[in-house]
């Protein structure tokens, strides 16, 4: 089944050094931000934490460094996300993967770190993998508290949220585990708590993290709560009929594309300055 893809390629892990460049001859974002119409909520009740950039680098999140190869990639992406989304609409957004090991968190954690630096919208990062939560390791900040702390103990969802000093970005994960996640995506508290977060903020994208297709359950039974979703391919690893056979599936409709992840060539980058 041909299958659209929303992004060329990413290409090799970047040394800790080469992720993180020199802006020296440029203006940032933040530098003119203000004057160009940039408005940020503040985060007075979420719990702030503080990101190691040397953790970050190390870990792929190269899309807190905007002026690496691979961020502008992710621009890409994210152009073509908003064009879509905002042409038929919806913008709670599934990433997950057919098998496991194929780089699905670390595109939602750059995907969020990519939409957060957009003007238009904020960004809520959901980590709904119950089984192991991993974004706020791949992050690097502690956490005890995750969506289960709200579906099997009433914690509210303010109580959850997690503020990694990036403007606009807002992230939910850490806390407990389960092996029953399937039943627990499944629930009616679950199903209760999508509705109530997707029309709150109409400015925000949502980005959860959702485990493999072919690993469980949990895929198909959280497809129903989101409007997109994105499958994540890694080059070389994933065979074709693993890719087909979670893409037969999920809806068809819901897919905006795939991303091949870890390709072994080089990304080609043009000078320009």
């Amino acid at each position: 089944m041909k299958q659209k893809s929303l992004i060329p390629r990413f290409g090799k892990k970047q040394s800790e050094k080469s992720a993180i460049p020199s802006l020296e001859k440029h203006a940032t974002l933040s530098d003119t931000k203000d004057k160009a119409g940039w408005v940020s909520p503040a985060y007075s009740r979420s719990r702030a934490v503080k990101l190691d950039p040397n953790i970050l680098a190390k870990n792929r999140c190269v899309a807190m460094f905007p002026a690496s190869p691979e961020a502008e990639f992710y621009k890409v992406l994210r152009t073509r996300i908003l064009r879509q989304t905002q042409d038929q609409g919806g913008r709670a957004i599934m990433i997950t993967s057919a098998i496991p090991g194929e780089g699905k968190t670390v595109t939602a954690i750059n995907l969020g770190l990519t939409f957060a630096r957009e003007f238009e919208q904020t960004v809520l990062l959901v980590d709904c993998d119950l089984r192991k939560q991993s974004i706020h390791e791949v992050m690097g900040f502690e956490s005890d508290r995750g969506l289960l702390n709200h579906l099997l103990d009433g914690t509210p969802v303010p109580d959850l949220i997690v503020w990694p000093g990036i403007e606009k970005l807002t992230v939910i994960s850490g806390g407990k585990t389960i092996h029953e996640s399937s039943e627990v995506i499944a629930s009616p508290r679950m199903r209760e708590l999508a509705a109530e977060m997707k029309p709150r903020y109409p400015e925000r994208y949502m980005f959860f993290d959702v485990p493999p297709v072919l690993a469980g359950a949990d895929a198909m039974a959280f497809e129903p709560l989101v409007d997109w979703i994105i499958l994540v391919v890694q080059a070389g690893k994933t065979p074709m009929p693993e890719v087909n056979r979670a893409l037969q599936m999920l809806p068809r409709e819901k897919i905006l594309g795939l991303i091949l992840n870890r390709h072994t060539s080089q990304i080609k980058v043009y000078p320009y300055q």
